[in-house]
């Protein structure tokens, strides 16, 4: 009898342990699809703790610690989530983006085979013993001027020794050139697959490698390229000789700053960087999911705080939102009309903000387009977003992006 009361007991704690586990996991998820990266990740350390093999705990640490870009904790947490079966090709996929970021392409590649994108892993095979983003240069920071800052910023870059016109969207990926310039410069084509643009319009872009970009005092050796009609889109739109896109995968290879009212890019080195400004105790945190969702926090009108999606490349507004940010911010929508994305024509619905805010940064009136978002945005990548803040917002600032620190800095 006594040893049967006391079998009782032990279960009854075993079973109120896994009680209070399973408790604190849903709360860690639901604090983790709220965005609260940090809370969350105290939740997941705690069920660590109690069960250091619990890896279900191990593939959401590795998750945020690769949206916070600590590479060596997040290397080690989605190698032990790789034992599980049920979650396996989730942590295939971000240990693949982890090596990606770190230009470590020989361990990525086969990742991401295994993961099916054929494609980007047969780019990245290419490489071999090159050094990818390989930076010559003896400055430690330069200036590049824009060509002209509205409806958005476009500069020249040399690509293969041919000096073209480029559009920055921190939006984009890779850096992109169109078909016929990669016709041009004889580019080899290293893969073919099919991406997302605005609207939810869909469109074939071709991998490929440069072997130099010129950008200001900087030459970037090997760098990986996508091949897309994007930037011809854009040539058509902007009335401009646009021949390709610089996205964040090129640019977060530097700390750089979109100093609009002084009209120029710049592009600092990382590590030993020290970007100027009067706000430089006053970052941003900032996360980017996926290999270029750069999100911080913001408010529409008197909303809740919401994650937002820092893309640069809206042309004629500097918000867009979800339907459901829509709603609960009481936004009053315009009559349709026809806009343009990476992948084509897409129908837009003007708006305008009364009150928009990044971190401390408010601005007021704001332009908005609605209808640009593909279906599916506002949780993409598993926890929720409410929009995108874009040029129109940033346009009076100095908008400088850290990637050592993972901060965001503006300055008036």
């Amino acid at each position: 009898m006594k040893y049967s009361i006391l079998v009782f007991m032990a279960t009854m704690v075993g079973l109120a342990n896994k009680g209070q586990a399973e408790n604190i996991m849903e709360k860690a998820d639901t604090l983790f699809y709220q965005g609260l990266f940090s809370e969350a990740e105290a939740h997941y350390n705690r069920i660590m703790k109690k069960d250091s093999r619990n890896i279900r705990a191990s593939l959401m640490l590795g998750r945020i610690a690769l949206y916070a870009n600590r590479f060596s904790q997040a290397e080690a947490h989605l190698k032990e989530a790789l034992a599980d079966s049920s979650i396996h090709d989730e942590a295939l996929g971000l240990l693949a983006e982890n090596y990606y970021r770190q230009d470590r392409f020989a361990e990525a590649a086969p990742l991401f085979a295994e993961a099916g994108q054929g494609a980007k892993a047969d780019k990245l095979k290419t490489f071999k013993d090159n050094k990818p983003y390989l930076i010559e240069g003896t400055d430690a920071s330069t200036d590049i001027p824009f060509v002209q800052t509205d409806p958005l910023p476009l500069i020249m870059l040399s690509v293969n020794g041919r000096e073209v016109m480029f559009l920055i969207d921190t939006g984009g990926w890779e850096l992109s050139i169109d078909e016929e310039l990669a016709k041009e410069l004889g580019i080899k084509i290293l893969g073919t697959q099919t991406a997302t643009f605005a609207g939810g319009k869909t469109a074939a872009i071709y991998h490929g490698m440069l072997d130099c970009v010129k950008a200001g005092s900087f030459n970037i050796r090997n760098v990986p390229i996508n091949i897309s009609q994007g930037s011809s889109r854009a040539a058509q739109m902007f009335q401009q000789p646009i021949r390709g896109v610089v996205g964040t995968c090129f640019l977060n290879h530097f700390n750089f700053t979109f100093d609009y009212p002084g009209g120029k890019l710049v592009l600092a080195r990382r590590n030993l960087s020290k970007i100027s400004t009067s706000t430089s105790g006053d970052g941003l945190p900032f996360w980017m999911a996926g290999d270029h969702i750069m999100v911080a926090w913001g408010t529409v009108n008197s909303g809740q705080p919401q994650l937002f999606f820092i893309d640069t490349g809206l042309a004629g507004g500097g918000f867009t939102a979800t339907e459901a940010t829509i709603k609960t911010a009481g936004i009053k929508l315009g009559e349709a009309k026809e806009g343009m994305g990476g992948g084509g024509a897409v129908q837009v619905r003007p708006f305008v903000v009364d009150r928009l805010t990044l971190g401390n940064i408010e601005e007021k009136n704001v332009r908005g387009l609605f209808g640009a978002l593909p279906p599916g945005f506002e949780n993409r990548f598993g926890f929720l977003l409410g929009g995108i803040i874009s040029h129109g917002f940033f346009r009076s600032y100095r908008l400088t992006f850290n990637f050592d620190f993972m901060q965001i800095y503006l300055e008036k």
